[in-house]
């Protein structure tokens, strides 16, 4: 049996780049505490492994149905606070509040969902941009029940030490990953969501004309996103112990979006990327407080937001299919007879043996 399991991951991963350098990354992770325990930069990692679910959340609802959604901090919120309020009013803990709370994120995806099923491209877009808004309304109107503009603090940790809760966000992210990567993919032979949220993607009316129902399938896209971005939220509050407006910032919707376009939208794996790759960039900026030129007044640390903008603007510019993605095809050849992915400098198949060049 062990013999069969290293034969498939020999050919799954091994042969192909891109597997094996996601599988080495992931080694890697695991064992960065054995290389340094320090705090900042394990609660760098955590909110990295956290924004990394809800960035691939968003990839799933907009990128693969096409539903571009401005408001996905709306479902991150919903979980935050209703983690927030459960801890606060019944004494709730995080191994309780996180699971109810990405819940009522599924329940407020359905409630977004619905007066949009109708709606596509700019209208769609505009729907979702309110949801946060709204919430953010009924936050400041009933400032005693939800903290108001200070929002909910002093809740409950999420794990006893900085370390375990390093793991427990890393463990989090892989799992939601790896179920999202699975129920997007249009090869899998287990389920068949992928392939319908690909075709109403690429024609929502073709899709319908064959007889998909779309608006189950949309649906279907929002409760799921919103139980993994919920997911994310309910981590985020219990990590960083309060959940406030901060939480409904139409910015931290952008900059999932930000995020998986940077990576490569569409891929699951993208929105890991960019995030891994932006957010820590961002961090090692904002401690960067050395001057532009000697004697200056201005610090790298305030062109922060510039060299991000420029970097983002870059890769559009010359790698618009996104940094992961254009780094996999650099990589990787898939076979025009088998379709199954090589190693780019392959000259056959390894599989059927067909000629790549």
């Amino acid at each position: 049996m062990l013999r069969r399991l290293f034969k498939d991951i020999q050919g799954d991963i091994f042969a192909i780049p891109g597997r094996l350098i996601a599988f080495i990354f992931l080694l890697a992770l695991f064992f960065i505490p054995l290389i340094t325990q320090e705090s900042y930069i394990l609660f760098v990692l955590i909110l990295v492994n956290i924004f990394v679910i809800f960035a691939v959340s968003w990839d799933f609802i907009s990128g693969y149905t096409g539903q571009i959604n401005f408001g996905h901090a709306f479902f991150f919120g919903v979980a935050a606070y209703t983690a927030a309020l459960l801890s606060k009013n019944l004494g709730l803990q995080p191994w309780a509040t996180i699971p109810i709370g990405a819940v009522a994120a599924t329940a407020a995806g359905m409630l977004m969902c619905l007066p949009a099923l109708r709606l596509r491209g700019p209208y769609l877009s505009l729907v979702t941009l309110a949801m946060p808004l709204i919430l953010l309304g009924v936050i400041k109107a009933f400032p005693d029940f939800t903290g108001g503009e200070h929002g909910i603090s002093g809740l409950p940790a999420l794990a006893g030490s900085r370390l375990t809760e390093y793991y427990i966000a890393l463990i989090a992210m892989i799992a939601s990953v790896f179920i999202m990567w699975k129920l997007v993919d249009a090869k899998s032979g287990f389920v068949r969501i992928g392939i319908i949220l690909h075709a109403i993607r690429e024609d929502e009316i073709a899709a319908r004309a064959t007889g998909i129902n779309t608006i189950r399938y949309k649906l279907l896209a929002f409760i799921i996103g919103g139980f993994f971005a919920g997911l994310a939220g309910g981590l985020y509050a219990h990590f960083l112990r309060i959940a406030g407006p901060a939480t409904l910032d139409l910015m931290l919707s952008f900059q999932a979006i930000i995020w998986t376009v940077f990576g490569g939208i569409v891929s699951i794996y993208g929105a890991v990327v960019g995030v891994y790759i932006l957010f820590p960039l961002m961090e090692l900026l904002r401690q960067f407080g050395v001057p532009v030129w000697p004697g200056s007044d201005i610090m790298f640390s305030d062109l922060r937001f510039l060299i991000f903008s420029f970097l983002v603007i870059a890769i559009l510019l010359f790698m618009p299919e996104g940094f992961a993605v254009w780094v996999r095809d650099k990589l990787e050849r898939e076979c025009p007879r088998c379709k199954l992915s090589n190693a780019s400098w392959r000259r056959d198949c390894r599989a059927c043996g067909a000629e790549l060049h």
